[in-house]
């Protein structure tokens, strides 16, 4: 018998193990299976189980039969333990709600310290600031810092174009 004629009769053979140990289960599909297989450190993925089934049938054949069709009562295995996703906190850095920034703020303004009024005021858009400034100019009233943050943003802006010109990285 040729290695292809076997690896296919070993498919066949797996392909009805497979369809015995899903009905044992009572699972609908092949993936159903992978929380009774053992792995490493948890359950197999299915990744694995598809992988095996076409790389190494008789040994995902074998590991079938022995966690699911011959044993006495089926044990679900616990997952791998994972780090979690979207819950990281960082504590590393305090965050502050935008009532404590506001108070942070006044009080910057209070002392009259312009470098923690710059780093804790908002942020605008050159579109709005130039918008700002044409309004308080048709008003006849000066605002010396909105024209100071105008002032700022355009020398950061020509200060990127020499870099860029020049052939250096702005984000450094």
């Amino acid at each position: 018998m040729s290695k292809t004629a076997s690896k296919a009769k070993s498919i066949e053979e797996l392909e009805g193990v497979i369809s015995k140990a899903i009905k044992k289960i009572g699972g609908s599909k092949e993936n159903d299976l992978c929380k009774y297989l053992p792995m490493e450190h948890g359950y197999m993925h299915h990744f694995t189980l598809k992988k095996m089934k076409h790389k190494e049938p008789t040994e995902l054949c074998s590991l079938i039969e022995k966690f699911i069709m011959r044993a006495d009562k089926l044990k679900v295995v616990p997952p791998k333990q994972r780090a979690a996703r979207g819950s990281r906190k960082r504590r590393d850095q305090m965050t502050f709600s935008r009532i404590q920034l506001e108070r942070m703020l006044n009080m910057a303004r209070l002392t009259g310290d312009k470098e923690m009024i710059a780093l804790l005021s908002p942020k605008e858009s050159l579109a709005s600031i130039k918008r700002k400034l044409i309004q308080s100019i048709r008003q006849n009233s000066i605002d010396h810092e909105l024209w100071n943050s105008y002032v700022e943003i355009i020398t950061a802006q020509e200060t990127m174009i020499e870099m860029v010109k020049r052939g250096e990285s702005p984000s450094a």
